[in-house]
């Protein structure tokens, strides 16, 4: 702008002064959408001094031929093309703009229904997932062996494997820890039986691709080692729950735990699942007592004294305490080991002392060996069983989850059972509708600050459709390339309400101006769309020319930062193209010719 002032001109100290007065308004407002779009970001306020004041000033003893003198070896050829360029792109841009003026209503239609289309058609097709997985060269190798095996054991059954990891190519350091207790970045259940494998990788270009070979290759491995299971965890970066986790419910346990093999056994068969586990697992073997009230009856016993009497003789009493110096040692009786050193032993007990004929055990009651849970797992005061599971790369939360209640439907759950989808899924889903209601009020934000800098509630309304030009390209381009959406994408749409309507203001805020001194509304829209085209492509330039490293993906935590550079940019792209055709259609049919424009303008603006 300033240098389109010198060379029309304006001497430079009087271009300078004229350009602080012409954008004066529109940097303002958009100080105050980017505030309120980046509260956290108080640089703004300096930018904003920086924008308006030092660069102003700087201009003034910079002039233009210096600049080109210096620079002009350098950007020649980028110069010359980027004239050549613009100037095929001005020269056809006003025909194109006339005839879109010209089809207004099929236009603003067809950009509405695209907009329907994608959003209810296209969006629900899209993949889904909290946030990206983040490779960071380490992942952990949590191991279970049969409930009650020693850490001796556990230790002995490892090694092997560890060596077999370690002697893998990409692996740079393996460690083991046995006997592991659960922590934050662990999936594994406490005790003797349990292990964890940490294995890090030596660096190399792509973490990501290394670390599928490498546990695919310990998958392999352990494949080979019967009655041990193994699930693959990676440090935690958030406080997020396991990909897949499904919860079932009911009293019965022996049905529960009965249903939730049945549900490990079927989610294990869903492509793109891997490491799915029930945490209902075989338990210790233990004895169980079935008691025959009538014939307790008949003997005058009670199922409570009959099992404090069982209780006293098989784990003891403490009879009176041995005192020794500070010491205090509890004397425990009860019987002896070769007494109660089998169930038919225990089937001889006798359970009336005292009487006159002795009742064995076997006489009220009848005894079995079974298998007790290994746990029992309470969610909101019912007994629940917990099946989780990993995602292999590719797959999307959202499609294995509907095949996942496919499969739950098949079980036919009897009616005091019920079941819920958690995980990283009920999180994702609290999650979205925290940003959307968070996109929601940013748009209104951004609406309230136009209205007020433009004092018309018309003029905002139109300059907020640049948000649904945006909404379209993205996630079109999610679509086509197959990006889920995440946490991360929706912050960039949060991101895009606050930039994307940079353009439309500049662009309204200058038809305004030309209608006010006296050119019709039509020829005020043309006029100002030819003058603001350059400054809108350069703006959008600049912003996706920033953007373009964090896309690429280069760096740890690329895989955060990338689907959000991805999104800003192609919104931005989008509906800067959209914003040149469409905004001044929506203005020409939403503004009549015959009324002035209710907008009042902060002093008198040029063309720039």
């Amino acid at each position: 702008s300033d240098f389109r002032k010198i060379k029309e001109g304006f001497a430079g100290r009087s271009a300078i002064v004229k350009l602080f007065h012409l954008l004066w308004a529109p940097v303002q407002m958009f100080f105050y959408l980017i505030k309120f779009g980046f509260a956290f970001l108080f640089e703004i306020l300096f930018r904003f001094f920086h924008c308006m004041l030092l660069e102003t000033v700087l201009l003034f003893f910079l002039i233009w031929e210096t600049l080109k003198f210096i620079f002009a070896p350098f950007v020649k050829i980028t110069i010359v093309l980027f004239d050549w360029s613009y100037a095929k792109l001005e020269k056809s841009y006003e025909p194109l703009l006339r005839k879109s003026l010209k089809n207004r209503y099929t236009l603003t239609a067809a950009v509405i229904i695209l907009f329907l289309f994608t959003v209810f058609v296209i969006g629900p097709h899209l993949g889904s997932e909290l946030i990206p997985e983040v490779h960071q060269g380490e992942f952990f190798v949590e191991i279970r062996l049969p409930v009650g095996t020693p850490v001796e054991e556990t230790d002995r059954r490892i090694k092997p494997i560890e060596e077999q990891i370690a002697g893998l190519p990409a692996v740079q350091m393996v460690s083991s820890v046995s006997g592991t207790d659960k922590s934050a970045s662990t999936k594994t259940d406490e005790g003797e039986n349990t292990a964890r494998i940490t294995v890090t990788l030596k660096p190399t270009s792509n973490v990501a691709r290394a670390e599928e070979r490498v546990i695919a290759r310990i998958r392999q491995i352990f494949s080979r080692h019967s009655g041990i299971e193994m699930d693959i965890a990676r440090p935690v970066l958030f406080s997020f729950k396991n990909p897949v986790e499904v919860h079932l419910k009911g009293y019965n346990l022996e049905k529960l735990l009965q249903l939730s093999r049945k549900l490990e056994d079927r989610m294990s068969k869903i492509p793109g699942l891997v490491d799915v586990r029930a945490n209902i697992q075989r338990g210790n073997p233990e004895i169980q007592i079935y008691f025959d009230r009538q014939k307790l009856a008949h003997y005058g016993l009670s199922v409570r004294t009959v099992a404090t009497i069982l209780r006293t003789k098989i784990q003891g009493d403490v009879a009176t305490r041995f005192k020794e110096a500070d010491r205090r040692i509890d004397i425990l009786v009860r019987l002896r080991d070769a007494d109660r050193k089998s169930i038919n032993d225990l089937r001889r007990l006798t359970i009336n002392p005292g009487g006159r004929i002795p009742v064995p055990l076997e006489a009220v009651a009848r005894l079995r060996i079974k298998e007790g849970p290994s746990e029992i797992r309470r969610i909101d005061q019912q007994r629940s069983a917990v099946i989780t599971a990993n995602l292999l790369p590719g797959f999307k939360l959202n499609k294995i989850n509907e095949r996942i209640y496919q499969e739950i439907q098949k079980l036919n759950l009897p009616e005091d059972f019920n079941y819920e989808l958690a995980g990283q899924n009920k999180e994702m889903q609290t999650s979205l509708n925290s940003l959307m209601l968070a996109l929601a009020l940013a748009v209104f934000l951004v609406y309230i600050i136009m209205a007020s800098q433009f004092e018309s509630l018309l003029h905002p309304f139109i300059i907020i459709f640049t948000i649904p030009l945006a909404i379209i390209g993205v996630v079109l381009y999610l679509w086509v390339v197959g990006i889920p959406l995440s946490v991360v994408v929706f912050l960039g749409m949060i991101m895009l309400a606050g930039i994307v309507v940079n353009n439309a203001i500049v662009l309204v805020d200058y038809i305004n101006h030309l209608r006010k001194q006296g050119l019709s509304k039509e020829e005020a829209i043309v006029q100002a769309g030819k003058v603001r085209l350059r400054p809108i492509l350069m703006t959008a330039s600049t912003t996706v020319l920033g953007l373009f490293p964090m896309a690429l993906g280069f760096g740890d935590g690329a895989e955060i930062r990338t689907p959000m550079a991805v999104t800003v940019i192609v919104g931005l792209i989008f509906s800067t193209v959209l914003t040149l055709v469409v905004i001044p259609t929506v203005y020409h049919l939403m503004v009549k010719e015959s009324k002035a424009p209710d907008v009042l303008s902060i002093e008198s603006r040029s063309d720039d």
